[in-house]
């Protein structure tokens, strides 16, 4: 055993320059300066007479520090590893061959995670993201399937400590939802979630069919950033049509009484985008103009156009053939990515939110391009 302890050691002590080296591909020492420098700024009295600029930039020192603290917390791990395994070789303690064996595995995995947020150089990978579902044809079924797909995705941002916020959602005939639209706050939340725009297939026994028959359904998942900067993009009155609603949560539930929910329709492109969850009708007009103007840049620079006037809209079909993933329910289970290969058996853990295996890849392959 004391074979194995002096492999592990080895392969532990290996791991320091690969630590140093994914500090460097943080810039963690910048993070650092940059962080004293934010928080400096916080301690200033007119730090928060700008309320939306004093929270970005409170959510932005978060995020610095959890990049941080990840990393510290990672090199603290390989140290006390490192240790652990040179006691067990002084005393041969074969007992501890297994627990140092799996901490060395468990750091490589959690240094490899790390060191995939640097594959997030794109210009607005930084950004929050803007999240819709949108059921295909099949009726109640399609519908159910996007509502996983809203729990997939939400769950996802829990686990990762972004923050989610709810901005519209349509309740499906029987079950589910025929739209939803969520807000993803957070450092990279549209670096990480671009992998899930498209079109997601499910394969299952339907649990509203009564004869128990197989069916395939499909739903949509539209990843856009959100845009700070969005002066430039002008939406003339006459452009769009204003429609207010009741406003209705998940689940049935009513938010409102009065019509203070609001519908957006880019006249030009057909674009339409909701919001119903802030506190007044003017707020949820603002919020809207705000989806539909990120909309309308993300398109433009998607398809490289020269003015947002020449945009004609997505005209992507929700069905066969058109899938980014597959979930296969029934008769194996599998989640299989069409573009990357990668795959996992574990339906049950992948609808819970565990993607980030899809995501790294979607990431890598795309730094290979």
């Amino acid at each position: 055993m004391i074979v194995a302890l002096e492999e592990a050691k080895s392969k532990l002590n290996g791991m320091r320059d690969n630590l140093k080296d994914l500090g460097s591909a943080l810039h963690v020492t910048t993070l650092r300066d940059e962080v004293a420098e934010m928080e400096q700024q916080s301690t200033d009295p007119a730090f928060w007479n700008d309320q939306a600029k004093s929270s970005k930039i409170l959510q932005a020192i978060k995020q610095k520090k959890d990049t941080i603290e990840g990393y510290d917390k990672l090199c603290a791990r390989l140290e006390d590893a490192i240790v652990l395994c040179e006691m067990a070789i002084e005393v041969d303690d074969e007992s501890s061959v297994e627990e140092v064996q799996s901490e060395a595995e468990s750091i490589a995995a959690e240094a490899d995670a790390q060191r995939t947020t640097v594959l997030l150089s794109g210009e607005y990978d930084r950004n929050n993201a803007i999240v819709s579902f949108h059921p295909g044809a099949g009726g109640t079924e399609a519908q159910d399937w996007a509502q996983m797909l809203y729990r997939m995705i939400t769950r996802w941002a829990e686990r990762h400590n972004f923050k989610v916020k709810l901005t519209d959602w349509q309740d499906g005939d029987e079950a589910g939802l025929k739209s939803a639209t969520i807000f993803v706050e957070g450092i990279n939340a549209y670096g990480y979630l671009k992998s899930e725009n498209g079109v997601h297939r499910l394969v299952r026994v339907s649990p509203f069919d009564a004869q128990g028959r197989r069916h395939t359904s499909f739903s949509s998942i539209e990843v856009m950033p959100e845009f700070e900067e969005l002066d430039d993009v002008v939406v003339r009155e006459e452009d769009y049509d204003f429609v207010a609603y009741h406003s209705s949560g998940a689940g049935g539930q009513n938010i409102n009484k009065v019509s203070s929910a609001v519908r957006l329709i880019h006249k030009p492109t057909g674009i339409v985008v909701a919001c119903q969850t802030e506190r007044s009708q003017l707020q949820n007009k603002e919020t809207a103009m705000r989806m539909l103007k990120s909309k309308l840049m993300e398109i433009k620079i998607r398809e490289r156009l020269d003015t947002i006037d020449q945009i004609q809209g997505n005209k992507t079909n929700i069905e066969w053939g058109a899938q980014i993933r597959s979930y296969v329910f029934m008769p194996y289970t599998l989640a299989k990515d069409t573009r990357t290969g990668f795959e996992m058996t574990d339906i049950d853990a992948v609808m819970d939110g565990e993607i980030d295996g899809f995501i790294n890849a979607y990431l890598k392959m795309n730094a290979l391009k």
